[in-house]
């Protein structure tokens, strides 16, 4: 059994769509500070695979603007409790690169093992304005490359993002290799 450890009710949901036979343990925990994601998180399913003597997952994810030189990035959750999505618009108006990425990285750890890291990324740009209902976080201003929609626009609730749904593949095909081996 593995255990997804988060306090995020909206990446329970989304993780509990992908990957039902886990188990959930809402849990806060501390993060290390840094600009990569995957250092993020498999420091922390180290960190907790170890303290609960189980196999962890953990997942990190951020928003990484071009123009700002990677920011929010893997501080996207802080950032966005205080400037808000307007705050981000903000530092973005008048700025024609509006490129983006969102990155979604899945810390592994099997206790007493060295911890993996399963990444997805995708591509899109922010948008000139808040849109949508739906969604949470970056969702308003995120709109994925080859769309016109942001994500709050097209996703219902509950459904994860394409950044996300990559990285979640990634450890489900790790998984089906040590299953069969």
């Amino acid at each position: 059994m593995i255990t997804f450890v988060t306090s995020n009710k909206n990446k329970e949901s989304e993780f509990k769509n992908l990957l039902p036979k886990i188990e959930v343990l809402k849990l806060e925990y501390p993060e290390l500070k840094a600009d990569d994601p995957c250092e993020i998180s498999k420091t922390a399913a180290m960190t907790l695979s170890r303290r609960l003597g189980k196999t962890v997952i953990v997942e990190d994810s951020g928003l990484f603007i071009d123009a700002l030189n990677g920011f929010p990035g893997t501080s996207s959750k802080y950032i966005t409790k205080r400037i808000g999505n307007e705050g981000i618009l903000k530092l973005m108006k008048g700025v024609k690169n509006r490129k983006c990425q969102y990155r979604s990285a899945i810390g592994y750890c099997e206790p007493d093992k060295q911890p993996l890291c399963f990444i997805g990324t995708e591509e899109g740009r922010i948008s000139e304005k808040e849109r949508g209902k739906n969604g949470w976080g970056n969702d308003f201003i995120f709109i994925p490359k080859s769309k016109n929609k942001t994500y709050s626009e097209s996703k219902k609730p509950g459904d994860p993002g394409r950044f996300r749904i990559e990285s979640i593949k990634r450890l489900k095909e790790y998984l089906a290799t040590r299953n069969n081996a």
